[in-house]
Formats: C-alpha cells, structure tokens, sequence
C-alpha cells in the first residue's frame, strides 16, 4: 500500500511539473510585446505578411489561441489560414530578432522590421539589424537556426 501510494504520488508530481514546463515554455519561446495580454507580433496578423507583403494590423474580432498566446488577424481568412498551418505563418524563432537569436539572445522586435526568407517570416529588433540581416542573410539565419534550439525555452532576461 505503501509503495502504491509513493508510486501516484510521484506521477502527481511528474505531471505537475511537465505541465508548468509546458506552459513556461509557451511564454518564454514567443515575444510578446504586452505579456499581460500574451498577444504575439505587437497584435500584426501573421498571414498578411505573406498574402499582402506589409505588417497590417489584426483585429480583435479575429483572434486565435495557438500554443498559449494569441494571434489577431486582419480576416477570417487570414484567420482560417493560420489555424490551418501555424508553422508556415508564425515568425521564426518565436517572433524574437532573427539578428539577436543569432547572438543567442532574445531581443524584442519591430513589427515594421520584417522579411520573408524561403516562406519564413524574419523580425527584427531595429534599423540596424535589418539591415545587417538583409545584407548578410544566409549568414545570420545559420547563426540563429544554430542557436535557436538552446535558447528557446530560456526567458530572455538569462541570455
């Protein structure tokens, strides 16, 4: 009886702690610009930078939750798109400058500062590493995609 009860109490505990992992991990992959509200990409809709090439702003009336943060989107469509295929429409590397994670930081972006590389969304942090990322892209999406897994689940506050 005993060792029943020790055996329930330790899969209690497994699970509890792989469940606030999951969800600290939801908060610490994405950037978001008011945690409070947990809205990705400063409330800019995902899609409309692949379907309309410019940040348009999302709209409370077209709102999804994908993976504990929540998108806005400019339609329905858009909407119904990103819900289809999160992965082609989410920003690379949670929405942090693809420049900074390449220094295996996490910095915050600019929803303005934005490339599409190969159909991935690209954000950066400022006029500067823009323009570093367009010069040199390959280079620094290597660096990023190199740097990327190690830092993902890491507030950026320990980077």
């Amino acid at each position: 009886m005993l060792l029943k009860t020790l055996r329930t109490g330790i899969a209690v505990a497994t699970i509890a702690t792989v469940a606030s992992l999951s969800t600290a991990h939801a908060a610490d992959e994405f950037f978001l610009s008011n945690p409070e509200k947990n809205i990705a990409i400063s409330g800019y809709d995902a899609v409309a930078y692949h379907t309309v090439g410019a940040p348009t702003k999302g709209s409370a009336d077209y709102k999804y939750e994908h993976d504990g943060v929540t998108w806005k989107f400019a339609s329905a469509e858009n909407k119904a798109k990103f819900k289809a295929d999160p992965a082609k429409y989410a920003p690379a590397y949670g929405g942090w400058c693809a420049v900074g994670t390449g220094k295996a930081k996490k910095i915050p972006t600019q929803p303005h500062l934005f490339k599409i590389v190969d159909g991935q969304l690209y954000l950066n942090s400022s006029d500067g590493a823009q323009s570093l990322f367009l010069k040199e892209t390959a280079n620094r999406i290597d660096l990023a995609e190199g740097n990327w897994p190690e830092i993902e689940t890491k507030p950026a506050s320990e980077l």
